[in-house]
């Protein structure tokens, strides 16, 4: 009697949790961000499934006139921390910067804390993706200057890949040439 107890309750939870597999999935519209000078808009989107884990996280811009989306797709683990429109009209430059953690550097336990940021470069209508940053390089912050249409990055690199910041590991700044989103110099 008592082990068909347990089989029944076995089943229904089995049951249960198969229906319950897709049924409750929530898209989390984060933030909202105008592209100034241009029609689009961009959507940060996480897409969640059963029990809030992350199925996708991407950003969706969406051109306000004609309602055309391009969706820019990152890991599903990733974490979006800055998203920025850099606008230079006299160098003729519009583009969207993101720093973001996007790779599993140990790729044991998914995208955490510890794993490095990159700079994403992304054009204002979300057709044109390039990571200026190296996979092992961490960005601690980053400026642009405007006169120039540089971005300098400031931040270390993982001399000894052991995946996290100690001693040996070397300080750099690097600058970028927005324009070629070409490493320019490394200080």
């Amino acid at each position: 009697m008592k082990m068909k107890r347990i089989l029944l309750i076995a089943l229904t939870i089995f049951t249960l949790s198969t229906y319950g597999q897709d049924k409750y999935n929530y898209v989390h519209f984060n933030k909202l961000t105008e592209i100034v000078g241009t029609e689009y808009v961009i959507a940060s989107i996480e897409h969640y499934g059963k029990i809030l884990k992350t199925k996708s996280t991407y950003l969706l811009f969406i051109n306000s006139k004609t309602g055309e989306t391009n969706q820019v797709d990152f890991p599903i683990d990733s974490r979006t921390e800055k998203l920025e429109q850099i606008k230079i009209d006299s160098l003729g430059i519009n583009l969207i910067i993101v720093s973001a953690k996007t790779v599993d550097l140990d790729g044991k336990t998914g995208i955490g804390w510890n794993d490095p940021t990159q700079i994403i470069i992304l054009s204002p209508d979300g057709k044109e993706k390039t990571q200026l940053t190296g996979n092992n390089f961490f960005v601690r912050t980053w400026i642009v200057n405007k006169l120039t249409g540089n971005i300098v990055v400031a931040g270390h690199n993982d001399t000894n890949n052991n995946n996290k910041y100690d001693k040996t590991d070397k300080s750099e700044i690097h600058v970028y040439d927005l324009k070629t989103l070409k490493l320019i110099h490394k200080i």
